[in-house]
């Protein structure tokens, strides 16, 4: 009987954090949402503090498409500032800097002058 009890305590805990997690999460969409205003807000909160489970449920029901989509424009846009980020960090220094290198290898030979100055035209584009 002893781990009886124990797994269902282990159940009660997880289904006491994912209730956490959800109410956190709808609390999260309310603010998030811009097709609300103010009033709106306050209600939709109260009605999950005061009411909760009935609170929730309604939420989900009403609300749920629309919470999907802001989670999903929210990700899209998380990924092309990180994809932009890198681009950035990962692109060459700049102008100068590709004109220095140019440069070095010139004056080492290494590039002829009609070369530096082809090169130099597209890095100046």
């Amino acid at each position: 009987m002893p781990l009886l009890d124990l797994m269902w305590s282990m159940l009660w805990i997880f289904l006491l954090f994912a209730w956490f997690w959800l109410v956190i999460t709808i609390f999260i969409d309310i603010f998030r949402s811009d097709d609300l205003g103010g009033v709106a807000k306050a209600l939709w909160l109260l009605f999950v503090l005061l009411i909760p489970w009935l609170g929730v449920l309604v939420y989900v029901i009403v609300r749920g498409q629309s919470m999907q989509d802001r989670q999903i424009k929210q990700a899209t846009e998380a990924a092309k500032a990180q994809r932009a980020y890198i681009q950035e960090v990962a692109s060459p220094s700049g102008t100068a800097d590709e004109l220095a290198k140019l440069k070095g290898l010139h004056d080492q030979g290494v590039l002829t002058d009609e070369e530096f100055a082809a090169q130099k035209a597209k890095v100046l584009g």
